[in-house]
């Protein structure tokens, strides 16, 4: 992993639309079926929208029937880091860029094989690179 990126608020403010400094640096959501991504059938790589770290290949994307973007796994897991989350009075793992530190969803343990997991990310934290 590259070093890490570290910016103000006001410096990512001006980069990020206020839809994404809300979600990615403010850890916010979008509705359920409202994002870019989240029926997006196209191919190519699903990068951080905060810093262009590459986070998940469109092959691992999944219809989990959430709404959000979701896949089973990271393009490479030292390119994501996770933590838990306790807000909204329950306890969830919360999913963010390694390398800019952005909110980008949460995992959770009812995904597809090989993995189990889903990666429930918001749309708005990512930026289709098209294959």
């Amino acid at each position: 992993m590259s070093e890490k990126i570290l910016k103000n608020d006001e410096e990512w403010q001006l980069q990020l639309s206020p839809d994404q400094f809300r979600i990615c640096r403010q850890k916010g959501t979008e509705p359920a079926f409202s994002g870019t991504y989240w029926n997006s059938k196209e191919n190519g790589i699903y990068s951080c929208v905060c810093c262009s770290n590459d986070l998940f290949d469109s092959s691992s994307k999944f219809d989990s029937g959430t709404g959000w973007p979701s896949f089973f796994k990271p393009i490479n897991p030292e390119h994501v880091a996770t933590k838990e989350d306790s807000s909204l009075f329950m306890k969830r793992t919360e999913v963010i860029c390694n390398k800019c530190n952005s909110h980008l969803g949460h995992v959770f343990p009812d995904g597809p094989q090989p993995t189990g997991l889903r990666f429930c990310i918001n749309s708005a934290s990512l930026e289709l690179k098209k294959k």
